[in-house]
């Protein structure tokens, strides 16, 4: 997973609008995904990637983790998008309907040759039905790599249920097991999982609905198509308050003497193990990070 980062909120912004890439540095967002496949005409995908590279060459996006989608492999433009993007140098690349193994293993060959910086990481689209049944063997393959930049998946839920036909209706039920398998081998593996987006923008009470769903499924964050929905997102997904101070009460009981050499303890009646301790330290660690921003809003 992210570290101390937070990721509660990720919007896509299409590589083509010049201004909106310029506007984005203003927003209180955690992360931004700038588009350069499903929002742009493919006579407009040239100038996209152009327009994408240069504002990210730029900078200027502050605390803000910035990612590049490209085009999935087998099209066109797939080897041209990453060798532009490992110039650009992003946080992340994300990469487009991630369907098998070799997908991920290609990526970071190309991004090898191309020079990609080591720190720059990699996010999966799972938003096929091969996507989803090779889940496992598609995280697997990245983990096998020399110099594994996989961190992250993120469900394309849109993509999902038109390619399945599955209706997901309000509270998304028909989908739920494939959404909890992608949170599971994430969570095994140590990445970071991201919920796809809600598409009616201005139903505030039906985002907010889905946003409780995802965080109660587990998913890190919620990914965006408009920046009325970041302010929503980046509460509904921050850690509560009580969970923090449970947090900050189990990290200080495996902090004494006597239980410095223990895997279990009890704690307020529970038993609590060791491994509890380190995700409540990630859990105070966000917390500060998203306390010390501030709002940029």
């Amino acid at each position: 997973m992210n570290g101390e980062r937070p990721l509660r909120s990720v919007l896509y912004v299409p590589g083509i609008r010049e201004r909106a890439l310029e506007k984005i540095r203003e927003l209180d967002v955690d992360a931004l995904i700038i588009d350069l496949e499903d929002s742009i005409a493919p006579e407009m995908k040239p100038q996209a990637r152009e327009n994408a590279c240069r504002a990210v060459s730029a900078g200027g996006y502050g605390f803000r983790q910035v990612a590049i989608r490209v085009n999935s492999r087998g099209t066109r433009w797939f080897e041209d998008d990453l060798a532009a993007v490992a110039a650009a140098g992003p946080d992340i690349v994300v990469l487009s309907k991630v369907e098998a193994p070799d997908d991920i293993g290609e990526a970071h060959r190309l991004l090898r040759s191309a020079g990609a910086a080591p720190g720059l990481q990699l996010w999966a689209m799972i938003e096929t039905p091969l996507g989803l049944l090779d889940l496992s063997e598609i995280v697997r393959e990245g983990r096998k790599q020399p110099d594994n930049r996989l961190a992250g998946l993120v469900l394309g839920t849109n993509d999902i249920a038109k390619d399945t036909g599955v209706l997901a209706g309000d509270d998304r039920a028909a989908m739920v097991p494939w959404l909890l398998n992608a949170v599971l081998v994430a969570r095994a593996h140590g990445l970071s999982v991201f919920d796809g987006v809600y598409n009616a923008f201005t139903d505030m009470d039906g985002f907010v609905r889905e946003c409780a769903q995802g965080r109660q499924l587990g998913f890190d964050g919620k990914t965006l198509i408009h920046p009325s929905q970041i302010a929503l997102a980046n509460r509904l997904f921050a850690p509560a308050d009580e969970d923090v101070a449970e947090a900050l009460t189990i990290v200080e009981a495996f902090a004494l003497p006597e239980n410095a050499d223990k895997g279990v303890i009890t704690l307020g009646g529970k038993m609590v193990e060791r491994l509890h301790a380190m995700s409540a330290k990630r859990l105070i660690a966000i917390d500060a990070a998203i306390k010390a921003r501030g709002s940029f809003a």
